[in-house]
């Protein structure tokens, strides 16, 4: 079953996908000349907003974007590789209002010079902020590429009390677990 639904948000519409038990994709984007990551909704695709999960992510990402929720309690299936779903996974850990860069993500994985698989993962997480890949920044703290745009990337993490800079300062490694 393939099922979605779009939701509305302060970043713009946004569309969510299931399978009909688990949330498998959350979409921006959607009118900027149709992403690649936006799956081609055949015939086989309906559209209805009631079907499971989708009612109870809709009202997740409200909350969220309301303040009042820092952590999604969803089912979420992601397809994708085992390397991508360890670093899809690894991206769950970040906690709300922090941040982790590439470097700091492929060490956490034993794979201390993996930053650029670990950023081409980042890249194809197909359920955007549910599993926050907008918490992944640049060594230096720049914010660097995301499917939703630079723009989205700033705002997400403004949101969740990151100062509003294309520059931000590492999550403490302390925490991560990572040295710096």
């Amino acid at each position: 079953m393939n099922v979605f639904c779009y939701v509305e948000s302060p970043i713009g519409r946004l569309m969510l996908t299931t399978d009909g038990t688990a949330l498998t994709g959350l979409y921006m984007n959607l009118y900027r000349n149709k992403p690649s990551k936006l799956p081609d909704l055949g015939d086989d695709w309906i559209q209805n907003a009631t079907i499971d999960p989708l009612p109870a992510a809709a009202r997740q990402l409200k909350e969220y974007f309301a303040g009042k929720r820092r952590e999604f309690d969803l089912p979420l299936r992601m397809a994708g590789t085992e390397f991508q779903q360890r670093v899809w996974r690894e991206l769950t850990k970040i906690p709300f209002g922090e941040t982790r860069s590439y470097g700091q993500l492929a060490k956490r994985l034993n794979n201390p010079n993996g930053s650029r698989a670990v950023g081409l993962a980042n890249g194809r997480n197909p359920i955007a902020i549910i599993v926050p890949c907008h918490r992944v920044i640049g060594a230096d703290g720049s914010l660097t590429g995301f499917g939703g745009g630079i723009d989205r990337k700033e705002w997400l993490l403004s949101h969740e009390g990151l100062p509003r800079t294309r520059e931000l300062a590492l999550g403490d490694p302390a925490k991560s677990g990572v040295a710096a």
